[in-house]
């Protein structure tokens, strides 16, 4: 369709289905997510072999694993998709919310009342997921979307589009609701970006370089999306075994997703005996380490101990610690990968100055039993979400109670954090009078 259907075009019918949408009452918008996740589950064996010949194609050309994770479909998540929809019709109402209410000049009354932004524009890459829950929280919010998948993934979210599409125009939404450009023409990118007046606010979610690309050159409002250099510190105070088991986690329990950690600090009070532990963890899990000076002798220390250890168990000899000398731009890198970088740093301070150089906005944690070196981290650090003694892979919409989320935004406006449905909603101001005039 879209190979036939200009990009304007698209937009231009999403523009006044729109309209309709914003006037669908919750009942409505509520019935079209029900009838998207069954359609989503009844067809999920249309979408599973679209995905399968994206994960052939991208295979074939030497995706890397971080990617493959993101860009890969089965049975489950199709079904944790179609839950996410069920979850969004369950949330309150985001439209129609009473903001503000009061009696201004001359006895007018006054309103101000949540609307839907309009058109949403999203330009994504190999995420195939963001397809259903860009879909659903659109038509959750009465808003209309218009999506851009990547290349990787454009049989997946191409399939997905089209189910849903249908089934919200079965559902009663108009012809336009939910669209996707199916070309891979990436004029089509630039011509999306260029929509003024059509496209109300468009969100791009990938890499640093879409991103960028997206802000650069963007005639329609952009809110970013940010990647995700995210860091735990480990404060002098710290639990070891709390520690341990928070950095694991935030790095292995899934390395393709922007809240997974990349960075890890040390206070070098207790780093002599921490970082042999923390090492031989994520040597455990294949993680390559790029430490400073300090970590990289640890990690001598630590492929010992473990060698003895094996020795004396009668066992084979586990692999040593994987680590590199850390350049200047590991500090800043989104690994998306088995891969992190380690440094010590001298206290709370120091650890907060390094994460607002290096971080990008994104989630940041301190795992550390002194409460005020935990408040001032908090208090200090300039990122969206910010942790004491937890994973930073909790920063997400579903885990924050706000139902499926379009990305997280490390922009400041006109939302911060997990972006789900309540940032999909503008205001607008609702004058009520009786004949009254401006004297």
């Amino acid at each position: 369709m879209a190979d036939t259907v200009s990009v304007r075009e698209l937009a231009q019918r999403a523009k006044e289905a729109s309209r309709v949408l914003a006037t669908f009452s919750n009942e409505q918008r509520v019935s079209a997510l029900a009838a998207m996740a069954a359609a989503l589950r009844a067809h999920a064996p249309e979408v599973l072999a679209a995905n399968a010949a994206d994960m052939e194609a991208a295979r074939a050309k030497g995706t890397d694993a971080g990617l493959l994770d993101r860009l890969y479909l089965d049975e489950s998540r199709v079904e944790d998709m179609a839950a996410g929809i069920e979850s969004l019709a369950a949330l309150p109402d985001a439209v129609g919310r009473v903001l503000e209410e009061r009696e201004i000049a001359c006895g007018l009354h006054l309103q101000r009342v949540s609307v839907p932004l309009g058109v949403v524009a999203m330009i994504y890459e190999a995420r195939p997921n963001v397809t259903s829950d860009a879909a659903a929280i659109c038509i959750r919010t009465g808003n209309a979307c218009l999506l851009r998948g990547g290349s990787l993934a454009q049989r997946s979210c191409v399939a997905i589009a089209h189910v849903l599409a249908a089934a919200a125009e079965e559902a009663g939404c108009p012809a336009g609701s939910v669209a996707i450009i199916e070309t891979t023409d990436r004029a089509a990118t630039d011509e999306l970006m260029s929509l003024h007046g059509l496209v109300d606010v468009l969100i791009p979610r990938g890499g640093a370089g879409l991103i960028r690309h997206c802000v650069e050159h963007a005639r329609v409002p952009v809110i970013e999306t940010g990647t995700g250099n995210c860091h735990v510190y480990v404060h002098e105070s710290a639990d070891f075994a709390k520690a341990r088991a928070i950095i694991v986690n935030a790095k292995t329990q899934r390395v393709g997703v922007c809240n997974a950690c990349e960075s890890v600090l040390v206070d070098e009070k207790i780093a002599p005996d921490f970082l042999p532990l923390m090492l031989s963890d994520l040597a455990d899990h294949g993680v390559k380490v790029h430490g400073d000076a300090q970590t990289l002798a640890a990690a001598v220390v630590a492929s010992e101990a473990r060698a003895a250890a094996a020795a004396e168990a009668g066992e084979p000899a586990p692999a040593p610690v994987d680590a590199v000398p850390a350049t200047e731009e590991d500090w800043g890198r989104e690994y998306l990968a088995l891969e992190i970088s380690v440094k010590c740093v001298s206290g709370v301070d120091e650890a907060v100055a390094h994460v607002n150089r290096y971080g990008t906005g994104h989630s940041e944690a301190i795992v550390a039993e002194d409460r005020e070196a935990c408040e001032r981290f908090l208090a200090g650090v300039d990122a969206a979400a910010v942790y004491a003694n937890a994973s930073t892979r909790f920063t997400d919409g579903g885990q924050f109670g706000l139902g499926a989320e379009i990305g997280i935004s490390t922009q400041k406006l006109h939302v911060r954090g997990p972006f789900a449905a309540e940032a999909l909603t503008s205001s607008k101001y609702v004058i009520r009078g009786e004949g009254q005039t401006r004297p």
